[in-house]
């Protein structure tokens, strides 16, 4: 297979500019000359070999950083935005990967102009709640802007994932640390029969915990209630750092990033990694060393982003049974639909119909590139007879080339082409002429409609 070229222009120059190097010093450091350092900050010409080992050596620079990770989530937001009837044409992907790499504050400008016209759109197509309303929002919904943050950060924050992993320590003791830890800020914690998830009561320094949920469950809730209370000051300087648009985000990304400290704690970056190398990244092993549920497992295990201590690059996702995303995130090439459901390809839509087993698939998406996805359903009990079941099917997957690392990979003929499922982002934008499966037509193409004749579908598609 022919070797793409790579070019991070935006990416070279951020280095330097944070270095402090002008760009003649730069060039002379890396051993290139000053016009074509220029022309490789200008994506004129692709990164060199010869450049990456320079930035390796001279400045201790992870390379992998020069991935194009985040370029091409905004190709694929880009791409999906696009695909709006509101706009006549779509780039070709050579332009979208230009614009994403050569200015990528543009590419989020227009991300964040094309979510306020559709959320503006949508409230007008409903005059019944938009009209009279004095405080209608035209801005991105607190929700998005939190999701889009946690989404272009590769969904790894390292200044909380390390405070988190010291105290987490090594030996996963997390969970007891915690119930210390409160104990001396005056805050004793209490499971009760009758406390929703987690409950504090400020004035009696107790923390209440449903005794009904899982063990994990409270484990994980009592470590996002020590980081709201004791690590305040790095949540806010983090929040800061991000600038929301409202008050709204900020609370929510705060809850947030509490969320992701108390994950962090319960595995901790250093020992989770290697405990998922060295059992080849079996979920129930990992779930049963850290006191932790296989969701929780599955979502850290797409963290797993820090410079120079990479894991796996990971997809995961958690959908509902209307097929709709609840949870996101891909540090893979595979990218998700920002509105609406995913692919009904995917095996994540079956694990609903086997509870309690791992669906294993191996699947291609549209631009060549093959997977591995393990996925399984979670269901939430409500703790008693009657309670509502709140159920949900995660799923976990990376190229295939990571294969030999997952447990899972083995039995599957991985060089059987006919092995791998085609598999796409959502019908609005998936670039398939012949799926079975298609609930609305590709708004980039033509369609021809033949009244005498019908296939699968009652159009052809361009």
């Amino acid at each position: 297979m022919r070797a793409r070229k790579h070019y991070a222009g935006a990416k070279l120059r951020e280095t330097r500019q944070r270095i402090g190097l002008t760009q003649k010093d730069f060039a002379a450091r890396l051993g290139v000359s000053l016009p074509y350092l220029n022309q490789m900050e200008n994506n004129n010409r692709p990164v060199s070999t010869t450049v990456v080992l320079a930035l390796a050596q001279e400045f201790g620079f992870d390379v992998t950083e020069l991935g194009t990770g985040e370029a091409e989530r905004m190709v694929s937001d880009m791409r999906e935005a696009l695909a709006d009837p509101v706009f006549a044409a779509m780039p070709d992907m050579a332009e979208l990967r230009l614009v994403a790499s050569s200015a990528p504050a543009l590419a989020r400008a227009f991300l964040e102009l094309h979510s306020t016209y559709r959320q503006t759109h949508e409230r007008l197509a409903s005059l019944d709640e938009a009209l009279g309303r004095d405080d209608a929002q035209t801005q991105q919904s607190p929700w998005t802007e939190v999701r889009d943050f946690f989404h272009y950060c590769d969904n790894y924050i390292d200044a909380v994932d390390r405070a988190a992993e010291r105290f987490g320590g090594k030996d996963g003791s997390a969970q007891s640390r915690a119930v210390e830890a409160l104990a001396q800020i005056g805050i004793t914690v209490v499971n009760s029969d009758d406390a929703p998830l987690r409950r504090l009561d400020r004035g009696s320094g107790i923390l209440y915990l449903s005794a009904r949920a899982a063990p994990e469950t409270r484990s994980f809730q009592m470590l996002l209630q020590l980081a709201l209370l004791t690590q305040d000051k790095l949540l806010e300087a983090t929040l800061d750092l991000a600038r929301f648009q409202s008050g709204e985000a900020r609370a929510i990304a705060k809850i947030g990033l509490a969320n992701y400290y108390a994950g962090a704690a319960l595995m901790p970056y250093t020992a989770f990694l290697t405990a998922a190398r060295e059992c080849r990244h079996d979920l129930e092993i990992l779930a049963h060393r850290f006191g932790a549920s296989i969701e929780q497992v599955c979502h850290r295990l797409s963290t797993l982003q820090r410079p120079g201590a990479k894991g796996i690059p990971f997809f995961f996702v958690r959908v509902d049974q209307a097929g709709t995303i609840t949870k996101r995130h891909s540090a893979t090439r595979m990218q998700f639909a920002r509105y609406g459901g995913a692919c009904p390809l995917w095996n994540v839509h079956r694990a609903f119909e086997t509870p309690g087993r791992f669906l294993r698939q191996l699947a291609e998406t549209p631009d060549g590139v093959r997977y591995i996805n393990l996925a399984r359903d979670v269901s939430k009990p409500g703790g008693h007879f009657g309670a509502p079941v709140r159920r949900f099917a995660i799923a976990l997957g990376c190229e295939v080339k990571h294969a030999p690392a997952l447990v899972y990979a083995d039995t599957l003929d991985l060089t059987s082409a006919g092995a791998f499922e085609p598999i796409g982002i959502s019908c609005r934008i998936c670039e398939r002429t012949d799926c079975h499966q298609r609930s609305i037509p590709p708004l980039e193409r033509r369609l021809t409609i033949r009244p005498d004749a019908r296939g699968v579908l009652p159009y052809d598609v361009g």
